[in-house]
Formats: C-alpha cells, structure tokens, sequence
C-alpha cells in the first residue's frame, strides 16, 4: 500500500467516523424529541419507550386514576407491528441488493408526517381513547418502532439513541474509571461517543415539550426536517 492509499484511507474512516457521530447525536436529538412531544400530548404515552409504557399500563390498572390505558395498549401494538415490519422490509431490501438505511429513515419520515397530520385531527384532544388520538398515538408508536429497529439491525455501532439508561450507566463508570486514572484511550473514546447523544436526547426531550406548548403538533415539523436531512445523508455513496 501507498503512502496515498494509507491517507486516503485514514480520511474515509475520518469521513465514517465523522457520519456515525452525526447520525448518533441526530437520532438521540429526535428520539427525545418525538417521545417528549407524543407525552406531553396524548395523556402520559411514550412512543419510543416500551418501559415506561409498560410502568404506566401498571401503574393504571393498580391505582386507577380515570385515564384509559387503551392508547398504550394500541401503540405497543403498533409498535411491535412496525419493528416486524421493519425487519420484513430489510430483508427485502438486502435480498434485491439495495442499501437499505435510506429507505429505512424514509419509511420513519412518512410514518412522522402521518403522526403529525393525524395529531393536528385529533384536536382538541380531550380524552385519550378519542378514536384520531388512538390513531396518532399508533403511527407516532410505529415511527419510533421504525427507528428501534433500525439501531438494532443498521446502525449497531452507533450509541443507542431512544433509551438512554444504559448509556448513562455507561458514562459513569467511563468518567469514574477516568476520574481514578484507570481509563486508556478506548475509554476516553466511548466516554465521548455517549456522551454527545445522551446530551442531545436531554436537548431533544426539553424542545419536544416546549414545541408541544407553543406550537402543538407542528411542533413535530422539526423533527421531520432532522429526519429528512438524515434520510438524504443515507443515499448510497459513489464507489
């Protein structure tokens, strides 16, 4: 090898690198965004957080406090729904020999615009179990599923970027371990690789819940931008 392979070479993992840190923080930026603004607006629901859904279902079966648990039951659903589907379409994709991470953030861009467009139906939203706050729940459920799915299958190497305890269970011991002088430079690495989505989930669920205040649904128009440009980011790059 070349002294201009090597460089060329040692620039495209720079590129790579550069590409996963963005992709990362973007989807942790959206992952808080989406989630907070779908709680904040659909009566305690989590679109991206089957845990907390789980926590609430219980929570409202022992100790009922009148809110129907009817939107969680349908959006879990529809969450397992659109991971599967996810999977299907992967599968598909890869079997035809296409890339299949821009079609993936596609099918999430379409599934947040019909989120959007059914939450502004739905107002004035007054009970959960209203059939148009049922259905945006469930689309806005499935595009969080979309992008759970795609973390696993496509974009594993990046920090998760929709649930962030583990990631923060991650940056502690990295900051104790480097804090005490017992970090080698791998662990300065991942300290940084975790810390920038879990700072951008922060920002993300705090925008979210201010969008949702002040702009209602189209508060969601945002995120849908971010997905977009992730989404143009993704097309196959030239050989």
């Amino acid at each position: 090898m070349t002294m201009a392979d090597s460089v060329a070479d040692s620039v495209a993992d720079s590129s790579t690198e550069l590409r996963a840190s963005r992709q990362a923080v973007a989807l942790g930026f959206l992952g808080g965004y989406v989630d907070t603004l779908g709680f904040v607006a659909l009566f305690g629901l989590f679109t991206a957080h089957v845990t907390g859904n789980f926590v609430l279902i219980g929570s409202e079966l022992a100790r009922p406090s009148g809110n129907s648990v009817l939107i969680k039951f349908l959006a879990f659903g529809a969450f397992v729904a659109a991971v599967a589907f996810t999977r299907l379409y992967i599968l598909s994709l890869e079997r035809r020999g296409k890339a299949p991470l821009r079609s993936v953030f596609s099918l999430q861009l379409i599934l947040l615009i019909g989120f959007m467009l059914a939450g502004l139906a739905a107002v004035p939203l007054t009970t959960s179990d209203a059939p148009l706050a049922l259905l945006a729940g469930a689309i806005g459920a499935a595009a969080m599923g979309v992008q759970n799915a795609a973390a696993k299958l496509l974009l594993s190497h990046l920090t998760p970027t929709t649930v962030m305890t583990g990631n923060v269970t991650q940056l502690v011991i990295d900051l104790v371990d480097i804090v005490r002088g017992g970090a080698d430079a791998s662990v300065h690495r991942r300290c940084a690789k975790f810390l920038w989505p879990i700072l951008a989930f922060g920002a993300g669920a705090i925008g979210g819940a201010f969008a949702y205040i002040y702009v209602g649904f189209y508060g969601l128009l945002p995120a849908i931008a971010l997905l977009a440009w992730l989404a143009w980011g993704a097309r196959p790059q030239p050989a």
